[in-house]
């Protein structure tokens, strides 16, 4: 195998189709091939490689491209999970219900409430996520006690979770028991683990902000497409 092949379920992740791991369930369920063979677990692939799920090729096909895109704002509900796995009954996917396929840049746990954007377009959420650490992400959180000085203080600060300090960020105190934060980071569940380790229980998050796109006049449980304005400022954000 040449030096310049990836693994099959690494090449998939890197369209934006789903992540590594939803990669591998594609593959089990015998749904992915590589040149019109059925793929196994483990294989590789090289350029100038077929890749298809279900018959549809994934990567740089120029049919897809020349294929209008579709970039839409979710105001997600509880309960939804951030998931294109079909095994998931609440994944994201099946909520939004339009016919193409479409997968989300990003994730939102279950739990949480608030915006997420989902597009047919991989070479987005591709510039998205190899840039996540430097795009701006806004929250409201409320907790189970009062907030003191030097919780917003070690929050702003970073915080040790998952073996690391957390970046610094912008915090700021909205009410007794809530704050708003903004995030340079995208570590798993983050800011319940922040909250957790200074001795709070988060009791809702709502995400109401990715980079220019706002939650704004989009109520919990429905989906707008982005504007050309909004389209146009997110990309030349991510391309800087």
């Amino acid at each position: 195998m040449p030096d310049d092949s990836i693994s099959l379920n690494k090449y998939i992740s890197s369209t934006g189709f789903c992540s590594r791991r939803e990669a591998d369930r594609w593959i089990e369920s015998g749904r992915v091939r590589i040149n019109k063979k059925v793929a196994k677990k483990g294989n590789r692939v090289v350029h100038g490689d077929t890749v298809t799920i279900d018959g549809e090729t994934v990567g740089q096909s120029k049919k897809a491209k020349n294929k209008r895109q579709i970039y839409i704002a979710l105001h997600k509900p509880k309960g939804i999970v951030s998931t294109t796995d079909p095994k998931e009954k609440d994944n994201i996917v099946n909520y939004v219900g339009i016919k193409k396929r479409i997968f989300p840049i990003g994730r939102l746990d279950k739990d949480s409430t608030g915006l997420i954007l989902l597009t047919s377009d991989g070479d987005i959420v591709n510039q998205i996520l190899r840039k996540e650490n430097n795009n701006d992400k806004e929250y409201v959180v409320a907790v189970n006690k009062p907030i003191t000085s030097e919780f917003i203080n070690k929050m702003t600060n970073g915080v040790r979770i998952l073996g690391q300090k957390t970046k610094k960020c912008k915090v700021n105190q909205k009410g007794q028991k809530s704050f708003s934060i903004i995030l340079t980071q995208g570590l798993n569940r983050q800011i319940r683990r922040m909250c957790h380790t200074l001795g709070y229980k988060v009791i809702s998050l709502k995400r109401i902000r990715v980079m220019n796109i706002k939650i704004n006049n989009i109520p919990l449980g429905t989906w707008r497409e982005l504007s050309p304005e909004e389209l146009q400022t997110l990309k030349a954000q991510i391309a800087s």
